[in-house]
């Protein structure tokens, strides 16, 4: 009986994980074997770096929201806690965007959020 290898399959594997190491410098993109450890280190980076990249954005949207209520004359977290209490459902996302490209909207929610405290 002839020896069964199952090369069209593991061919394709092989291929597979070269596709994804395109691009890489030097044998990284041609050799298998640092082809394989350089994608399975790539990736877990990019897994890594999509949880990242969450953080540094909400972060980023606190820092736009706090800069534009301070001359209003509040806090960030006073803010925050103001729309809760008014019951006013916006996400940090859309609360920075409504401070840096419409502030007149931003400036009417200020002055709802500045109501309720009173």
């Amino acid at each position: 009986m002839s020896r069964a290898t199952n090369a069209p399959a593991s061919r394709r594997r092989r291929k597979k994980r070269l596709e994804l190491a395109k691009g890489y410098f030097g044998g990284r993109h041609r050799l298998y074997r640092s082809a394989t450890e350089t994608v399975k280190r790539a990736q877990a980076y990019s897994w890594r770096d999509r949880k990242v990249k969450k953080r540094m954005f909400r972060n980023l949207w606190t820092i736009r929201i706090n800069a534009a209520v301070r001359p209003e004359g509040l806090t960030y977290s006073k803010f925050i806690d103001g729309l809760k209490k008014k019951n006013i459902d916006i996400d940090r996302k859309i609360l920075a965007l409504l401070a840096l490209d419409y502030p007149k909207a931003f400036a009417e929610l200020v002055k709802i959020v500045k109501e309720g405290t009173k």
